[in-house]
């Protein structure tokens, strides 16, 4: 019998102030305001029950469903199709520039289009509060529904008849109609023509930002759809970039697996900016490393494996009494990696402020505070260097050497010699070149002779995928036989039936993973492309298309029967692809950037 593959049917709407969740029946599943970070007042992704609807179907039972981004955009179309009639419903949320910002407010515009027929439908608005325990009192306007007693003013202005709504009734679709969902500040200028200019604005805004983005000449919509699900998971007021807007959806069925990746990770760093860079969207390279910066000057002693997106530390767990997805447990928010050493944040965070400090693009110029930042960083790996770990993975009970720490701090102390040539500053430079050894001293100290290979750590021969960056970063030669001998180890040991990559095949708190990390394959593709095999690392990445979901969005994980798992969609995936997929670009001969 064949096992009906798991994929999460819906898209993302988002304006770098807040994201939506919308699935195939235009049901908006989950939306956390005031920030990404923020309770739900839409999150029946969780539960049911208790986290409200906000629903615009057909009232017969029979039909049918498609949905897809207008090009280029991130504005989402679900359209219906049923014996009484067709129709479309577009949702956005608005940006563009606006007297001299950009207007990003907290609003959910969804326009109602009759295609053919007399469609009949029914419109569902039911809000709630504090993760579900608040449900607000109604109150009718004019032209306009109040939702009162939740933590803001939330308004739902809209030319459809509010008894319909409120009674939740039936009524013929029989010419366009809006929606207008607002958090704090309410919508007070005419609903339809105020809709329409968003609507033309917003989608000119996604079009000039897809037009500006640096793509290579393979898989250009892919990339441009990772592009964009990138930014809408930057949170412009601080720079911030989350790992995921979800929280809880578990890495495979009743896995207890259920994380909150609704937070800033710095083990990201050096690969989301990476990707920006790779994709020329400096604007957004140069927010992230403001909020990066601004992280270091207020610590004073070490830094955090991850911060809010207004740079405070996360709270560490605090489960919900909630269902979860397909009765997932525990529902969690606020995550135990909190309370975790990674000693590898100041390679990463070193690496990821290079440019900043040195490329002529960049507009810093404060070169006494790029050195007493790279200062404290360098500093910093001279204090952990010797120390042991809970490595990339946040293993919560094991401390290690880790392989992976090591390489950062090998790959950071070398962006600290580039900054310090480049101020002419002896002292770091000389720091610098003590750490780059110890370092390598570290990673050779993981070398297992008998798998040919580097391992996890130098206590144990577990292999792990994060070792394939050895190459990428350039620490082996790609041309080098270590370096195949490597690559092959990995794949033989860690590689699925499917051909995706188990992040590593030993135990960890919980027991042995059971599904594969998709950010482990893009590594993969990457390393391949590094040592030449770049016919074979574009066969991975086509391979890898089919893992994403009908809108072209990545999930963390993926099983054996190429289902999608984990938080979603996870900007660590889709980097991986516009990092993997610009590498094996730039190692083909033809021309590379259009």
């Amino acid at each position: 019998m064949q096992i009906k593959k798991h994929t999460y049917n819906m898209g993302i709407i988002g304006n770098c102030s807040y994201l939506a969740y919308v699935d195939t029946k235009a049901n908006i599943k989950w939306m956390c305001l005031p920030k990404f970070d923020s309770s739900f007042i839409f999150g029946s992704l969780l539960d049911e029950k208790k986290g409200g609807e906000f629903s615009i179907q057909p009232v017969e039972n029979k039909y049918t469903s498609n949905q897809y981004y207008l090009k280029n955009t991130n504005i989402l179309v679900t359209e219906f199709y049923s014996s009484d009639g067709s129709y479309r419903v577009i949702d956005f949320a608005p940006r563009f520039y606006h007297f001299d910002r950009y207007f990003k407010p907290l609003m959910v515009i969804r326009k109602l289009e009759v295609i053919s027929g007399n469609p009949f439908i029914r419109v569902v608005c039911r809000p709630v509060g504090n993760y579900g325990e608040i449900i607000p009192q109604t109150v009718q306007g004019s032209n306009h529904i109040q939702y009162q007693n939740l933590d803001s003013l939330v308004r739902l202005t809209t030319d459809i008849s509010l008894n319909y709504i409120l009674d939740k009734k039936g009524f013929l679709l029989n010419d366009t109609k809006y929606l207008v969902f607002t958090y704090g500040v309410p919508l007070e200028a005419p609903l339809v023509s105020t809709a329409e200019t968003f609507l033309d604005k917003t989608k000119l805004y996604w079009y000039n930002w897809a037009k500006a983005t640096k793509i290579p000449n393979i898989f250009q919509e892919e990339v441009i759809r990772s592009a964009l699900v990138l930014k809408l998971h930057q949170y412009e007021d601080t720079g911030g970039i989350i790992a995921a807007g979800t929280t809880s959806l578990p890495e495979h069925n009743q896995s207890g697996r259920t994380w909150d990746y609704r937070y800033c990770w710095m083990r990201d760093t050096y690969y989301t900016l990476n990707a920006f860079n790779n994709i020329g969207q400096f604007q957004e390279l140069e927010r992230y490393f403001n909020f990066i910066q601004n992280i270091i000057l207020n610590e004073k002693e070490f830094v955090n494996p991850l911060y809010t997106i207004t740079g405070n530390r996360v709270n560490v767990v605090n489960n919900l009494n909630l269902k979860g997805y397909l009765n997932n447990k525990p529902v969690r928010i606020g995550n135990d990696a909190v309370k975790q050493i990674q000693n590898d944040v100041y390679g990463q965070i070193m690496i990821s402020l290079l440019p900043l400090f040195i490329d002529k693009r960049s507009n810093y110029a404060d070169n006494n505070k790029a050195l007493q930042i790279t200062k404290w960083l360098l500093k910093q790996i001279e204090k952990t260097i010797e120390l042991p770990d809970a490595g990339l993975w946040e293993f919560g009970n094991t401390i290690q050497h880790h392989s992976n720490t090591a390489l950062f701090h090998w790959a950071g102390s070398k962006a600290g010699l580039k900054i310090a040539k480049y101020f002419n500053n002896r002292e770091l430079m000389n720091l610098s070149n003590r750490l780059i050894l110890k370092a390598k001293d570290k990673i050779e100290q993981c070398y297992d002779f008998k798998q040919k290979a580097y391992t996890q750590s130098n206590k144990n021969n577990f292999l792990d995928a994060s070792s394939l960056q050895l190459i990428t970063m350039n620490y082996l030669d790609p041309k080098s036989d270590i370096s195949l001998n490597h690559i092959n180890a990995i794949k033989k040991k860690l590689q699925n039936k499917d051909g995706l990559f188990f992040r590593y095949a030993n135990n960890d708190d919980i027991g042995r993973p059971k599904v594969s990390f998709l950010i482990c394959a893009f590594w993969y593709a990457e390393a391949l492309a590094c040592i030449g095999k770049v016919d074979e690392a574009f066969l991975m990445i086509n391979k890898l298309n089919g893992y994403s979901n009908h809108l072209g969005l990545f999930s963390e994980d993926a099983d054996m029967n190429g289902g999608q798992w984990g938080n979603f969609p996870q900007t660590y995936s889709h980097v991986g692809f516009i990092n993997a997929v610009s590498r094996i670009a730039n190692k083909q001969d033809n021309p590379i950037f259009f």
